[in-house]
């Protein structure tokens, strides 16, 4: 299991003069089950979401629309920044891996969750976070 988020692509099928599909499945694209579905948007450009971290939930994040800027912190201290904007591309967010995204006005964002909502599940501070993950 990778330790930091990465992008991965899904193919993009279609042309420019009728639309395009994309799809994601189990085992082909996708490297966990799907446990839950969630979409935010309407998130304000000076509003910052995520600031926590998951101890067994991964996420795959996705800008179905507009752009997110996603910063993140794994769990060996590694601080890396991603720009989500096209809907064919996803990152992947591994357990114990800090995040916050913030958002374009327009963005539209679909989160794809290894895990059922488990309020347990969240560390909510980031000096626990550091706790938790300094080796």
């Amino acid at each position: 299991m990778n330790a930091s988020p990465y992008i991965i692509e899904f193919q993009k099928i279609g042309k420019e003069n009728i639309g395009y599909l994309s799809i994601a499945s189990f085992e082909d694209e996708l490297p966990f089950q799907i446990k839950r579905i969630f979409w935010t948007y309407g998130t304000p450009s000076n509003v910052s979401r995520g600031r926590h971290a998951h101890y067994e939930t991964e996420m795959i994040l996705i800008a179905l629309n507009g752009e997110i800027n996603v910063k993140s912190i794994d769990r060996n201290g590694l601080e890396t920044e991603f720009l989500l904007r096209n809907p064919n591309q996803g990152l992947i967010i591994p357990k114990l891996c800090w995040h916050e995204m913030f958002y374009s006005i327009d963005a539209v964002q679909l989160v794809m969750s290894s895990t059922l909502y488990d309020e347990k599940d969240y560390i909510r501070s980031l000096d626990l976070f550091k706790e938790i993950t300094k080796k």
